[in-house]
């Protein structure tokens, strides 16, 4: 799922006017949700056409608790995502909307590789778009006490849709998380960021490419992305290297990391002056990747680092990058394994951000420093031998 949402500044109302943070009576909880609207000003009656229908979703639920898929290596995962058959049709839908590519280039500055990949792993390019009903679902996630805090504003946000004539209640429908259209967006980035691409006077993110592209391509610029600037390249890493270096907490100049022994896998630097970060997904005996500031962009987007370094790889791939180099990395650890390793770090003191079984970059912190504190190669891939260790 994706995790782009931003968090609105709710107002400050009276206690009564306000629902509770989560969980309790579903009924109860709408109907405080729904006086809340109305003491933001939203009309009463347009409140009551909002609500009329919603119903808590036990499916948004289990499929919040079911991201099991996040837990696979880095090399099993874009392998898993990244097939010809989304490359070959990466490669028609560039040319097929080359004009709105061009238009997204020149008015925003994202390269279309970077569009094309969130196209293709968010809906396989419009096809697969989700059939949840939006607001069951971000009123069934704000409800829920997991995080309550990320959905909230949304629901505001879908009314006002609603009150613009753009979303139906009881019709719209998208991914379990709330996300609508081609390149699922959440209500508070379609109110900021809705582009009408195609000029029909709405922004329809479901039916129309333009305005899919087009709004993705505005939502990355106001994340932070950088116009005519690199993600990511593939480079080789010397055999002597500081491993404690790698990762994101580590940037220089991209030319002084070649003055350190690391080379581009082929060609040039992308960018020889920009500051870059080692990325080593699955350690110093996997792939490895130089990255630049825009690399942290897709984290705006999605919060997931095996998702977000697969993305932007196919992103590469898409603009003519090779296949990369597998290398031999150490076997992953088994899911009761990771969670043994993450109850280790955690009580140590690291915050590894959940014993949830997922390599995310809290966990790759604190696997980093333990290695480094206990002589080993500090490149933040979990090992039976540091579980053993510790």
């Amino acid at each position: 799922m994706k995790f782009s949402f931003a968090l609105a500044t709710l107002i400050l109302l009276p206690f009564s006017a306000v629902a509770q943070t989560c969980g309790g009576s579903f009924g109860a909880f709408v109907q405080g949700m729904k006086a809340e609207a109305v003491a933001m000003g939203h009309p009463k009656a347009a409140v009551d056409r909002f609500f009329a229908n919603v119903r808590q979703d036990r499916k948004v639920i289990r499929a919040d608790r079911a991201q099991g898929i996040f837990q696979m290596p880095f090399t099993d995962f874009s392998r898993r995502l990244i097939s010809q058959n989304r490359l070959n049709s990466g490669k028609r839908n560039g040319q097929k909307w080359d004009s709105v590519f061009d238009r997204v280039e020149r008015e925003f500055g994202v390269s279309r590789g970077v569009l094309l990949a969130f196209w293709a792993f968010e809906t396989d390019f419009g096809a697969v778009q989700g059939s949840f009903n939006t607001v069951n679902a971000l009123v069934t996630l704000s409800h829920d006490c997991r995080r309550p805090e990320l959905f909230r504003p949304q629901v505001f946000a879908a009314l006002e849709l609603f009150e613009r004539g753009d979303l139906d209640p009881a019709r719209t429908t998208g991914a379990w998380a709330g996300e609508i259209g081609m390149v699922q967006m959440l209500p508070e980035d379609i109110l900021t960021n809705g582009v009408d691409g195609d000029g029909d006077g709405e922004v329809n993110l479901k039916t129309s490419p333009a305005d899919a592209l087009m709004s993705g391509g505005k939502m990355l610029r106001s994340l932070g992305w950088k116009s005519g600037q690199p993600w990511m390249q593939e480079v080789t890493m010397p055999a002597e290297f500081d491993w404690s270096k790698s990762g994101l907490g580590t940037w220089k100049k991209a030319s002084d990391w070649v003055k350190d022994g690391v080379a581009p896998r082929s060609g040039q630097l992308a960018a020889p002056n920009l500051q870059a970060a080692i990325l080593l997904p699955q350690g110093r005996k996997g792939p490895a990747f130089l990255v630049y500031p825009n690399y942290e962009v897709f984290f705006e987007w999605n919060q997931s680092f095996i998702y977000v370094t697969t993305a932007a790889y196919f992103a590469s791939r898409l603009e003519g990058a090779a296949v990369y180099n597998a290398g031999n990395p150490d076997p992953a650890l088994s899911d009761a394994e990771m969670k043994a390793l993450q109850k280790k770090l955690s009580e140590r003191g690291h915050d590894v951000g959940g014993i949830d079984g997922i390599l995310g970059a809290r966990t790759r912190t604190a696997i980093q420093k333990e290695q480094a504190r206990l002589g080993l190669a500090a490149d933040a891939w979990p090992t039976r031998q540091l579980l053993s260790r510790l």
